[in-house]
């Protein structure tokens, strides 16, 4: 074949030949292009549901917002910003996709192994040799996402370095060193002459991308303030007083605690109105005042808790104030958990004039207890946002005085979701997740209120959603959690949970648990 004359017999074996092997090359073409078609739609379906799952938690981000505005509107404000980076670039990747199918029916963008060609994308990015400003404009709109995430991610308590790394990694447009060691530039290397469903599958799996990218903020973000949460430098110190009001001549009594109680906690050193107390008044929790009262008028509390985390020391300033009166001249009024009432609870109450003996107190949900003084108060179905209590008694001289309180009702704050009874963002193995107990908490709450957890949420990265009734996973959730890997976060969301009492009272939207897989 390589020199004289051939036969036309010869003629006709080659010819031959090289059709078989441009049939074969077709046939193959074809599943591949037909492979690339099926990618583009699994992707596509992968988008929908990271869609889904990143609007769940703006909505969580956005409740915890309207429950405490202060703490968490600024990580509301970053998301959203984070979110119009994200939803401008997929719009222009979708418009880019458009240019592509142009002028084809619903039944042709299906045919993939009629997308062979490459002139749709490359008449858009290219002309004549150079690039068009379409093109420029496309590589433009990638620098302009992959810069805005940098800046937002830049600075702030949470890290946020892996992601960083993964989005400047995904989204880079500096020159690819193609096999024969040459700089190419980005656009070129990676669309130009590709046949038109691979560009798709491209185009749809940097969409892909992006939401990924955005869950991985959304979790760092939700993850990061819940464990800030739980640090001491968090708490604030709160003078408590067995009385709001003092006699002229007697003493003091009360205690200083935390507002976040903790019964392990004890602190490393006391200091109140310039004196350092004695170690016996650092209890667990609490630290116990004893000093006389002093004279008549407005007493202040001035001091400093100290305590150990780690190898620092967080100091918790002091502040409070209290009166001292000659004479029993109003009722004294105090609840026995805090200053307000919690509906869905019962509320302890203690009500009292000094120096009275016996006293009367009226309000909705009031009932008398057990022992002088004692009163209970479940507010339930009271409608309005306070109530109050009015009080009155007969002093030794027979005056009557009387006196009145309102007091704030506060629904039962949201509860936190917990695996194996810890919350926030925790760690820990497949194994042990698989047969971990769901449940909810409330941690910042006074009253020992237990819940039960009645069904969840489980989302493994790269697996569908899986809904479980009950408190454990079930076996399609623990099917997914096989197929998770080391490093990954598994997101436990929308946990439904009501009071073990029985009680018709409607508990908060449980906060998620996020789950990073030590194996």
């Amino acid at each position: 074949m390589a020199g004289g004359k051939l036969s036309a017999r010869q003629k006709m074996i080659n010819l031959m030949y090289l059709v078989f092997i441009a049939m074969m090359a077709l046939n193959m073409s074809k599943e591949v292009l037909s492979a690339f078609g099926l990618m583009n739609e699994k992707l596509e379906k992968s988008n929908v549901r990271a869609s889904e799952r990143n609007e769940a938690f703006m909505e969580d981000l956005q409740a915890k917002v309207e429950e405490q505005p202060e703490k968490y509107k600024p990580e509301l404000e970053k998301t959203k910003r984070i979110a119009k980076l994200s939803d401008d670039l997929i719009k222009y990747l979708e418009e880019t996709k458009d240019v592509i199918l142009a002028g084809m029916t619903d039944e042709q963008k299906v045919d993939y192994q009629t997308m062979d060609k490459s002139a749709p994308l490359d008449e858009h990015f290219f002309a004549g040799g150079q690039i068009t400003s379409e093109g420029k404009e496309f590589v433009e709109k990638i620098d302009a996402y992959r810069n805005g995430i940098n800046a937002e991610l830049k600075g702030g308590t949470t890290d946020f370095t892996e992601i960083i790394k993964s989005v400047n990694a995904d989204f880079s447009t500096e020159p690819v060193e193609n096999r024969d060691g040459l700089k190419v530039d980005w656009l070129r290397y990676n669309y130009e002459g590709f046949p038109m469903v691979a560009s798709l599958t491209k185009l749809t799996q940097m969409e892909n991308d992006v939401k990924k990218d955005e869950s991985e903020i959304l979790s760092a973000i939700l993850g990061g303030k819940l464990k800030s949460e739980v640090s001491l430098s968090n708490f604030e110190a709160i003078v408590v007083a067995d009385k709001t009001a003092y006699f002229s001549g007697e003493k003091f009594t009360g205690k200083i605690v935390l507002g976040k109680k903790d019964k392990t906690l004890k602190a490393h050193k006391v200091t109140v109105n310039g004196k350092e107390l004695s170690p016996e008044s650092m209890q667990e929790g609490q630290t116990i005042l004893e000093f006389p009262a002093g004279n008549v008028g407005e007493q202040t509390i001035e001091g400093e808790f100290q305590f150990k985390e780690g190898d620092s020391i967080i100091p918790i300033p002091i502040k409070s104030s209290y009166s001292v009166i000659p004479l029993p001249n109003s009722a004294v009024i105090s609840a026995d958990k805090m200053n307000v009432v919690y509906r869905g609870v019962t509320n302890p109450m203690t009500i009292s004039i000094p120096g009275v003996a016996s006293v009367s107190a009226k309000a909705p949900g009031l009932k008398s207890g057990k022992g002088a003084g004692k009163y209970s108060m479940n507010v339930t179905n009271v409608k309005k946002r306070e109530v109050k209590i009015v009080v009155s008694g007969k002093l030794p001289n027979g005056k009557v005085v009387s006196d009145s309180k309102t007091f704030r009702i506060k629904d039962i704050p949201r509860p936190v979701g917990t695996v194996r009874g810890e919350d926030g963002s925790i760690k820990m193995t497949k194994s042990s997740l698989a047969v971990s107990t769901i449940g909810a908490i409330l941690p910042d709450f006074d009253f020992n209120l237990k819940l039960k957890v009645t069904g969840f949420k489980i989302k493994v990265p790269g697996q569908p959603t899986s809904r479980v009734s009950g408190n454990k996973l079930n076996s399609a959730a623990r099917a997914a959690l096989k197929r998770a890997k080391r490093g990954e976060s598994v997101q436990i969301f929308d946990i439904n949970a009501k009071l073990a009492s029985g009680s018709s009272y409607r508990v908060k939207k449980v906060s998620p648990v996020i789950v990073e897989l030590t194996n």
